[in-house]
């Protein structure tokens, strides 16, 4: 069990992991829009797919290099748990692309956050036992965040393609969460399990870019251009090698239910990089990708994420032990 102090720890590596994972947003974007005019006859399906292919193969194969003598000695345990993950981020990651191209972006990023309700909801039935208060209302207050910063109206969602691909690709995400706490795999080694997890993410990819691709040549010239590589380095080195060995190594010290809390960080960070960063981008690349504006709606939702991560860290509404409440 983890110490108080190593729990803290977990907790702050864990935001920072998120952090690295909204960076992926606006270099994404900036991406795509690179690659577009380098490709303009080319489909959104290809750009997503190489892009998942490139960057967890390339990862992959970069950690593998400095983890080679440990995968001499890969346990069969850490092949097991890397599939288990690679194939439910890898699918989660298409269901997801998908499912955009049937909903709007603001409807995809709120039920995308849906693992943070599935998840408690999954250890309430497996243990028979109804989340905490504090949790409850961690789950309201992220909800209610994300809500406001994706501008989403009761009234605007329904059940569509889009919509149940979307929540489809959450319930992924929550079994891979849910995944990386299992005590069957609790002697794995992270390094060992994460090589084995991207390079088996972007094995789920690759059928999709061999359908997409216009020709075998364009998954080279689709990053024909410096700027386009300099992108995809950024999304490799932080976005996929640091935060997904951050998220292995540092999860298990904390609960699934918290991670998926902590996780929905993400937006905030995403929507305040995207204040500043597409205009560096422009500039750099050539590119037409404008700055967002700093706005109400990122302050009250961003504030009620942040909130519910300081409440779920805190003491308050815990449960006293029964020797402390006897005396």
């Amino acid at each position: 069990m983890a110490t108080e102090g190593s729990h803290r720890r977990a907790v702050q590596m864990l935001v920072f992991c998120t952090l690295l994972w909204a960076l992926s947003f606006p270099v994404m974007k900036a991406l795509v829009l690179t690659q577009q005019s380098l490709l303009p006859s080319a489909g959104s399906w290809f750009f997503s797919s190489l892009s998942v292919v490139y960057r967890f193969g390339l990862a992959g194969i970069i950690l593998l290099l400095f983890t080679f003598r440990q995968m001499l000695s890969v346990r069969r345990l850490e092949l097991e748990q890397g599939m288990v993950l690679s194939v439910f981020g890898g699918f989660g990651i298409l269901f997801q692309m998908d499912g955009l191209a049937y909903t709007s972006a603001s409807t995809s990023a709120f039920l995308t956050q849906g693992y943070c309700l599935f998840i408690p909801l999954w250890v309430a039935l497996v243990n028979r036992r109804w989340p905490t208060l504090k949790i409850f209302l961690s789950i309201a207050l992220v909800l209610a965040g994300v809500g406001v910063l994706a501008e989403i109206s009761m009234h605007s969602i329904k059940l569509g393609r889009g919509e149940i691909e979307t929540l489809i690709a959450s319930l992924l995400f929550t079994g891979q969460i849910l995944s990386l706490e299992h005590p069957r795999y609790a002697g794995n080694r992270p390094m060992c399990l994460t090589v084995v997890m991207l390079l088996g993410t972007a094995l789920v990819a690759l059928p999709l870019v061999t359908v997409t691709a216009p020709t075998a040549a364009a998954c080279l010239q689709a990053y024909a251009s410096p700027s386009a590589v300099a992108f995809l380095a950024m999304i490799i080195g932080f976005c996929t090698l640091a935060a997904f060995i951050i998220m292995n190594t540092w999860q298990r010290r904390v609960t699934a239910t918290e991670a998926g809390l902590i996780y929905c960080a993400e937006p905030v960070f995403a929507s305040f990089m995207a204040l500043f960063l597409p205009g560096i981008f422009s500039l750099w690349a050539g590119i037409s990708y404008s700055n967002e504006h700093l706005t109400t709606r990122l302050l009250i939702g961003g504030g009620l994420i942040t909130l519910a991560n300081v409440l779920l860290q805190s003491k308050w509404l815990e449960r006293k032990p029964l020797e402390t409440r006897e005396r």
